[in-house]
């Protein structure tokens, strides 16, 4: 494997148990088991320091195999992992958390609640095990993924304990206005998953006009709209170029022209993936 690391400088978002984490990630959502090591190790050899991943992705082991092999110090990697739905439970989180460790070959930074799954009704006892894992000193952060207002008021009014952040859909056709300002006046950091809304944006004439002003690519423009509002956020990228492409979004922001335009793309049934309130 290449080792020359990638001197690029990285944004860090501080959460609100005071840790600090990369803004810009690297997520490996339907990435095949037998290539995750490779592709893992080649995100951190491009620049990548924060790697996002969850058990139903039935990646792990390879994930923590390509930080262990990337030659990058453990404690300079910010790894994310998430408890899958039919784990939740008081007990079988705390299993589940073990499980994803023995997998990874190391404990993650921040593990995540993945759905709140509220037909299940085992999302704040799963949140109460979150809790112990953390007083315990199992992993440094706790948060949720896909968590709607109200499930979030529920497990901080029961627990005392808010999630350091809410891993959300969040694209340009999709983006949960609402929800975002709920989370930003509570000191809930935002963090989207399928950021390019699955490359569907990436061909849409607002997004090709604004990049092409900018002398940038269809993908940086909407990482950079990411950036610019303070979303910490996790592209999925197939090959190194891609990757590269992805964390050179310095040296341009975005103007209140271009802001608006895109502001104007939000679509209420702009969902590309399930919604929380039904999904289990």
């Amino acid at each position: 494997m290449d080792t020359t690391f990638a001197p690029i400088e990285q944004s860090l978002v501080r959460l609100n148990d005071g840790r600090m984490m990369p803004q810009l990630g690297f997520g490996v959502f339907k990435v095949p088991a037998e290539e995750a090591a490779a592709l893992v190790g080649d995100a951190i050899v491009a620049g990548y320091r924060a790697i996002d991943t969850a058990m139903i992705y039935q990646n792990e082991e390879g994930v923590g195999a390509g930080i262990r092999d990337s030659g990058v110090p453990r404690d300079q990697i910010f790894l994310t992992t998430k408890l899958w739905n039919a784990d939740q439970g008081y007990d079988a989180t705390l299993r589940a958390f073990d499980a994803s460790a023995e997998r990874l070959g190391m404990a993650p930074d921040l593990y995540l609640i993945h759905w709140p799954c509220p037909a299940k009704t085992l999302f704040l006892e799963t949140w109460k095990a979150f809790v112990r894992l953390q007083e315990e000193g199992r992993v440094r952060s706790i948060g949720v993924s896909n968590f709607r207002e109200k499930d979030i008021e529920r497990i901080v009014h029961q627990t005392g304990v808010k999630p350091v952040l809410n891993q959300i859909e969040l694209h340009p056709r999709f983006q949960q206005v609402e929800l975002r300002a709920y989370l930003d006046e509570n000191d809930i950091a935002v963090e989207s998953w399928s950021p390019l809304g699955q490359a569907q944006i990436l061909q849409d004439p607002v997004i090709t006009r604004i990049a092409e002003k900018h002398g940038r690519s269809a993908a940086q423009v909407v990482i950079r709209w990411h950036l610019d509002q303070g979303i910490i956020t996790i592209p999925k990228a197939a090959d190194r170029k891609h990757m590269v492409d992805n964390l050179s979004v310095g040296g341009f922001k975005l103007d209140d022209e271009d802001m608006d335009a895109i502001a104007a793309l939000d679509d209420a049934e702009g969902r590309i993936g399930p919604d929380p309130s039904s999904f289990s």
